[in-house]
């Protein structure tokens, strides 16, 4: 005999309706404890309600302050006002005209003297107004071509009289000898200086430099000045 159970009695016929019922609690229940809200007990106290008379009163303590004296004016002694009798005798100055007195002679233009020009006693060659002339360059006509001439000159006679020493030589010494001179106010070569990285060196190049020529002094202003020049000269082995 098989047994029959009510169709009533069947619980798996709203199954999935229990299940979206439960469903909804556990939500509705999660919802809850996220958005529960706490807040510490706050002790209320009215400020206001504070009678002032029944404060303890505060006295400002007493201070003493010295202050400093005020500076006494400086009281100034009255002028002395001296008063002259009527019968004194006082030395007037007299009041000259400043008008020309049209009876003064006119000097003449030879009696009268002329300061001399503060002309420097040296000048640079890169500044002064007519260099020196190196002989044979005289026929130039301005004086930028006499100044090209000059250092052209003035390398044709390093090229010349160079002649490399031996001693020199067989210590292998090159470099580059500076030299400085001046041409004097008569045109002679004086005041040569040497820098360079030997002594023998130095010795070649006095030598060159000894054997220039008189110059044309370089004048400034039309009047013979000193005048330094400095150029180079290099050796160098083959």
């Amino acid at each position: 005999m098989e047994t029959k159970k009510n169709p009533k009695s069947d619980l798996r016929k709203n199954s999935i309706l229990y299940f979206f019922v439960g469903m909804t609690v556990v939500l509705f229940a999660t919802w809850l404890a996220l958005e529960w809200k706490s807040y510490n007990e706050t002790i209320a106290c009215d400020f206001g309600q504070l009678d002032p008379d029944l404060l303890p009163d505060e006295e400002a303590p007493i201070t003493i302050q010295k202050l400093p004296e005020p500076p006494k004016p400086k009281i100034q002694a009255p002028p002395i006002i001296e008063i002259a009798p009527d019968d004194s005798d006082f030395d007037e100055t007299p009041i000259e005209a400043n008008e020309p007195n049209p009876d003064t002679e006119i000097a003449e233009v030879d009696d009268i003297e002329v300061a001399e020009e503060d002309i420097p006693d040296t000048v640079p060659f890169i500044l002064i107004e007519n260099a020196p002339i190196f002989p044979g360059c005289e026929n130039q006509s301005t004086e930028k071509e006499k100044r090209d001439c000059f250092q052209e000159m003035m390398l044709k006679h390093i090229k010349k009289n160079f002649n490399y020493p031996e001693m020199a030589m067989e210590m292998g010494l090159q470099g580059k000898v500076n030299v400085i001179f001046t041409v004097q106010k008569d045109g002679s070569i004086g005041d040569v200086r040497l820098r360079g990285p030997h002594e023998s060196l130095e010795k070649e190049a006095a030598r060159i430099i000894s054997k220039l020529p008189k110059m044309i002094p370089g004048k400034q202003r039309g009047t013979p000045v000193k005048v330094p020049y400095a150029i180079p000269i290099t050796f160098v082995l083959n």
